[in-house]
């Protein structure tokens, strides 16, 4: 046990990297659980139409982490090297690939905003909503949504290149300080308190915008008054130069990156498209088991960092036999951990839906839909790691295999099949395409125990 299981000094170190980060992202997803309540309690189709947005905003957030990903392998082995021009090389190769996906993206929410929105509405045996209301609330939120992008953007590539420099309480400090700008004014907006117009939706969005401003100018502000510690970022934007050899570097690592989050995301899109063919009250149900399981995955998503972080610094260190024995423990502690929490999440399934203003079919769905979740925990926290181990290695074409292809070779031909040409029961289904990742997990078994993933890369 001693190869799974660490001594004070490792769990001292992991639980300094870990701990802001799951500050960090519990207030979030707790802030996000607070959110989507006050909205629902406007009504399903309310609740269904900014879940839809989400789902669709989601894809972005997905394509930003997979342009930063390319780029923060680099970083996390530069600084494990102490060539602090090579950290900000990366930063640089960040803002500009970002800004790219941000007009990109604008382009596309406006051309063809409405026809994504309408791909989730449908009259299903579910349904149970307003799907013209539904679409009027899901345009208002997009429209104002579209002004957060770019902050978004410019706050990941700071909060990346921060965590990789092995700082993660300003990017904590950050993202507290706007996720209770987000709360209060979400109070103030969507139901008129403290002398505010009630906006409904479209305050839920400029609550949102507001808060990520805010976020964004605390963590540029900071970063950049503190630029004898973050030396990276001294002259930064003083030049548009990144040497070509790191550019292909990054490229060539990063590209399989950037394409297998941009097919995931689109892929896990078009699934959750797939439920909402059986109608609107699935769409809801799904809103409320998706934001609730987030909560319960903050160990799960800040494990990931720590795994990128930990290991990309050691491999860049040369030092490959620690990395794999880092690696080794840090899996087996998020998939230990999953064990516990997932059991939490399952004996509290039946009461959480409660809490929603909406139909007791609606709840009794979101319930069914968390208890599958919940028990499927473990899985996903080995898969997620072995997914960050391959990445902080460079093998990024076989976490495009590993990732992206799965999907779209099977989870989204199962969920496309059986919701439109059977008529299984949508639990069921969910059930199904959920453990169709047993299958990736043995695949993610064998990739780990070979050892191919451990290399250093920046000195090649």
């Amino acid at each position: 046990m001693k190869k799974f299981i660490g001594n004070k000094a490792f769990y001292k170190m992991v639980l300094v990297l870990l701990i802001p980060m799951i500050v960090q992202q519990g207030i979030t997803n707790f802030v996000n659980l607070l959110d989507n309540i006050m909205v629902g309690s406007l009504g399903t189709e309310s609740m269904s139409g900014v879940a839809i947005i989400n789902q669709l905003l989601f894809v972005f957030n997905i394509t930003i982490f997979g342009c930063i990903s390319g780029a923060s392998i680099y970083g996390a082995q530069f600084f494990g090297k102490k060539d602090h021009d090579g950290v900000r090389y990366t930063f640089r190769f960040k803002i500009y690939l970002g800004a790219i996906v941000c007009v990109l993206a604008s382009i596309i929410f406006i051309s063809w905003g409405d026809n994504l929105i309408k791909l989730y509405l449908s009259e299903g045996s579910e349904s149970g909503g307003d799907l013209i209301f539904t679409l009027s609330e899901a345009r208002s939120y997009l429209k104002v949504m579209l002004w957060g992008l770019i902050p978004f953007m410019i706050s990941q590539c700071y909060f990346t290149t921060l965590r990789e420099t092995g700082e993660t309480v300003m990017p904590m400090i950050a993202s507290t300080i706007a996720i209770f700008v987000n709360l209060t004014l979400n109070y103030a907006l969507i139901f008129g308190n403290f002398g505010f117009p009630a906006l409904g939706v479209k305050g839920a969005a400029i609550a949102t915008v507001i808060s990520r401003y805010v976020e964004t100018a605390y963590i540029v502000i900071r970063t950049h008054r503190n630029f004898d510690k973050f030396i990276f970022i001294q002259k930064v934007y003083s030049s548009f130069y990144i040497p070509i050899d790191v550019i292909k570097k990054i490229v060539i690592t990063g590209t399989p990156l950037l394409m297998n989050e941009v097919l995931w995301s689109v892929g896990m899109a078009t699934i959750t498209q797939s439920y909402s063919v059986r109608g609107l009250k699935v769409m809801a149900a799904l809103n409320i088991s998706s934001t609730v399981s987030n909560l319960f995955m903050i160990v799960f998503f800040a494990m990931g960092g720590a795994i990128s972080i930990l290991v990309g610094q050691e491999l860049g260190a040369g030092n490959i036999e620690k990395a794999k024995d880092i690696d080794r423990k840090l899996i087996f502690f998020n998939v230990s951990m999953y064990v516990f929490i997932g059991a939490l999440l399952a004996s509290l399934a039946p009461f959480i839906p409660l809490i929603y203003n909406t139909e007791d079919s609606v709840r009794a769905l979101a319930t069914q839909f968390l208890i599958v979740y919940a028990a499927a925990m473990p899985l996903f926290a080995f898969n997620h790691s072995t997914y960050f181990t391959m990445r902080s290695g460079g093998k990024t074409i076989i976490t495009f295999l590993f990732d992206s292809v799965f999907v779209w070779l099977i989870s989204l031909p199962l969920a496309f099949t059986l919701s439109r040409y059977t008529s299984v029961n949508i639990v069921l289904l969910y059930l199904i395409v959920q453990y169709s990742d047993s299958i990736k997990a043995i695949i993610g078994g064998f990739l780990l125990k070979s050892g191919i993933w451990a290399r250093n890369i920046i000195d090649k």
